[in-house]
């Protein structure tokens, strides 16, 4: 796909559950890929630079530490990540900083149906963390189709419809 002609997907499910003195955005995604090229994607250091928000210092397919650094224009900032669980192809869950991600992938009958529970500290940033994974996972949707856009990172997110999507988690999220 041509880069410039890439638009998002509509809006996915999503949920805003509290979780102690956080919220966890509960984000349910169909892919039309097998679990394992979906697990290969959100573990492979080369696969997540390829559409993720962060690089990853390591392959996440094992417990332990790591590095995950977010990319913006010609800034990058690393942050802490420890791997807490890693049971390929259908669990996946590590810590982001102070955020926690649990990957889930099931198989469908045309793909894996994804279900990421991200957990931050203040609900109002949930819809702008939505739309942020709706971005990379639709990059990543087309990166696994062998139809890659390029990763969508940063403040050049808005140039892809980042904004009308945060509006529209915000709406279905109960935040507007």
């Amino acid at each position: 796909m041509d880069r410039d002609s890439f638009r998002p997907g509509p809006p996915a499910q999503v949920a805003a559950e509290p979780a102690d003195d956080r919220w966890t955005l509960l984000f349910v995604r169909e892919l039309r890929h097998p679990p394992e090229q979906v697990w290969a994607a959100l573990t492979n250091p080369a696969r997540l630079a390829e559409w993720a928000p962060f690089l990853a210092s390591r392959d996440l397919g094992t417990p332990g530490d790591a590095a995950l650094s977010t990319v913006d224009g010609d800034e990058v900032t690393e942050q802490p990540a420890r791997v807490l669980r890693a049971e390929r192809p259908t669990l996946l869950e590590y810590t982001w900083g102070e955020d926690l991600l649990r990957w889930e992938l099931a198989p469908t009958g045309v793909g894996t149906r994804l279900t990421l529970r991200h957990t931050v500290a203040h609900r109002a940033v949930l819809p702008m963390v939505a739309a942020g994974w709706h971005l990379c996972l639709d990059v990543a949707d087309h990166l696994l189709a062998g139809d890659p856009v390029g990763p969508i990172r940063g403040t050049e997110a808005k140039d892809f419809g980042w904004v009308e999507l945060r509006d529209a988690y915000a709406e279905r999220l109960g935040d507007s």
